[in-house]
C-alpha cells in the first residue's frame, strides 16, 4: 500500500505535459515492484486478469504455431477464401485467407506451417492493384491484387503484402470484406482504447450508449483524484467500461474499456481509501484515482467492476460487426465459407519471413537504391518501384 506522497508523485507523460492535461498518471513505481513479484502472485493473492495478452490486432506475426491461428474468445471469422496467393513473399504458391475481426489470416496449402497473422491495428491502407503473379503470368492471364500495407506502432518498419486471387469474383468479394472490416475497425475504437476528454458526453450530462452497451450504475459525488483539491464527477459503470466526467465541465472525462484494464482495487491516498484503476501498457499504464462515500459504496463498485472485468474478458466484446450481402442464385458457393481451419504445423520455420514484406523494392540484405532527380516535384526521391507512379504515392492510403 502506498502513502499519501507516493500517490500524489506519479510522473506525467509526454502527451499530457504537451497537451495540459493533468488528470491521469503514471505509476511507474508499482509496474517495477511488481515486475519482481512471483509470476503466480496475482494469480494467488489478486486473481488479475487483463487484456494484455491480447495481440492479435495490435501485432504482424510470421510463421506462427497453429494454436496461434486459432480464433480467441470474442474473435469472430467473417470470410474464408481458398487459393489465395501471398505474391510477394510466396509468389507461386496458394494458400487460404481468413478474415477475422481482429486480424487476417493466410497460410500457405501445401506448407500450412508458412502463414501470416496481421492485426487491424497495424494496418495502414488496403488499395487493388493489377496482380504480379506467377501463377496468373504463367497463363498469359492477370487479376487484379490485394496491396495491404502495415506498421507497426512500436517500430519504424513498414510492411507491404500483396494477395492474389484465382478470379475476379473471389478478389472482389475479398477486396470488399476487407475494406469494410477496416473501416468497422477504425471506427469502434471506443471499444478497446482509453480516450481522455472524448466527445462520449452529451450536453445533458449522460453517456453516449455503444452497440452492445448496457448501463449497470451510474454513481454521482465521485471526486477524482488527480488535483490537489480533487475534480466532483460522475461515475457510470456499464459492460464494455468505466467511465467519469465531470459535473462542472463534461468535456473533463475519461473512458476506461474493461479490454485496457489491467487491475482494479482500493489503495491509501492523502484524500483516504481510493479506487485506482490501473491500465494495460498498451494503454499507456495509467493510474486513475476516484474517492467514493461511504466505504461501503466504495467496496461494492470495486466488487462490480471486478465481476465486470472478468466477465468482459471471457467473452470480449471488440465492437467490430460486419453484414455480408446476401448471394445471389447464379453465385459460386464455395469462393467464401466461414467455417474455420484446424491445420497441424509442422515445427520448421522459413529462415527469414521478414525480408520479403518489407515496403520497398529491396530487401534487407539488398543494396538500398540511391535517390534520383525527379522532374515533375523538381527533387530527388527514392526510386519509384516498377507498378507505381508518382501519383500512386499520393493517393495509395485510402481513408477508412
Amino acid at each position: 500500500m502506498l502513502n499519501n506522497s507516493d500517490f500524489t508523485n506519479y510522473k506525467l507523460s509526454h502527451s499530457q505535459r504537451s497537451h495540459g492535461f493533468p488528470l491521469y498518471l503514471h505509476d511507474n513505481q508499482t509496474r517495477a515492484r511488481n515486475a519482481n513479484k512471483p509470476k503466480n502472485f496475482f494469480i494467488l493473492k489478486m486473481e488479475r486478469v487483463n487484456g494484455e495478452d491480447i495481440w492479435q490486432d495490435r501485432e504482424i506475426r510470421f510463421d506462427v504455431d497453429h494454436k496461434l491461428l486459432r480464433l480467441i474468445n470474442g474473435e469472430v471469422q467473417v470470410a474464408k477464401v481458398e487459393n489465395v496467393e501471398d505474391t510477394k513473399g510466396n509468389n507461386g504458391d496458394r494458400g487460404t485467407m481468413r478474415v477475422t475481426n481482429l486480424r487476417l489470416i493466410w497460410h500457405a496449402a501445401s506448407m500450412p506451417r508458412i502463414n501470416i497473422t496481421i492485426g487491424w491495428n497495424t494496418i495502414t491502407a488496403t488499395q487493388s492493384k493489377t496482380s504480379t503473379s506467377l501463377a496468373t503470368r504463367n497463363r498469359g492471364t492477370s487479376n487484379e491484387a490485394i496491396y495491404v500495407l502495415a506498421k507497426v506502432s512500436s517500430s519504424t518498419t513498414k510492411f507491404e503484402f500483396i494477395f492474389t486471387t484465382t478470379n475476379s469474383t473471389a478478389h472482389s468479394k475479398l477486396f470488399t470484406t476487407i475494406a469494410s472490416i477496416s473501416r468497422a475497425y477504425e471506427t469502434t475504437k471506443m471499444y478497446r482504447e482509453l480516450k481522455m476528454r472524448g466527445v462520449f458526453i452529451r450536453e445533458d450530462g449522460t453517456l453516449r450508449i455503444l452497440p452492445q452497451e448496457n448501463i449497470i450504475d451510474t454513481v454521482r459525488g465521485v471526486w477524482n483524484l488527480s488535483t490537489e483539491t480533487g475534480s466532483l464527477g460522475v461515475f457510470v459503470i456499464t459492460n464494455i467500461r468505466v467511465v467519469w466526467y465531470a459535473e462542472l465541465n463534461i468535456g473533463y472525462n475519461v473512458s476506461v474499456p474493461y479490454l485496457t484494464l489491467y487491475s482494479a482495487r482500493i489503495r491509501e491516498s492523502k484524500f483516504g481509501m481510493a479506487l485506482v484503476l490501473e491500465t494495460t501498457s498498451s494503454s499507456g499504464e495509467y493510474v486513475l484515482g476516484f474517492r467514493i462515500d461511504p466505504p461501503e459504496l466504495l467496496q461494492t463498485l470495486l466488487k462490480s467492476i471486478q465481476s465486470l472485468h472478468k466477465a468482459h474478458l471471457l467473452k470480449p466484446i471488440f465492437g467490430v460487426s460486419y453484414k455480408s450481402e446476401p448471394r445471389k442464385d447464379d453465385e459460386e458457393v464455395d469462393i467464401i465459407d466461414t467455417n474455420e481451419d484446424d491445420v497441424e504445423i509442422v515445427k520448421n520455420f522459413r529462415p527469414d519471413p521478414f525480408a520479403a514484406y518489407f515496403d520497398g523494392q529491396h530487401s534487407a540484405t539488398d543494396e538500398k537504391q540511391l535517390p534520383v532527380f525527379n522532374p515533375e516535384l523538381g527533387l530527388a526521391i527514392e526510386p519509384i518501384r516498377n507498378g507505381f507512379t508518382l501519383n500512386d504515392l499520393w493517393t495509395i492510403h485510402i481513408d477508412g
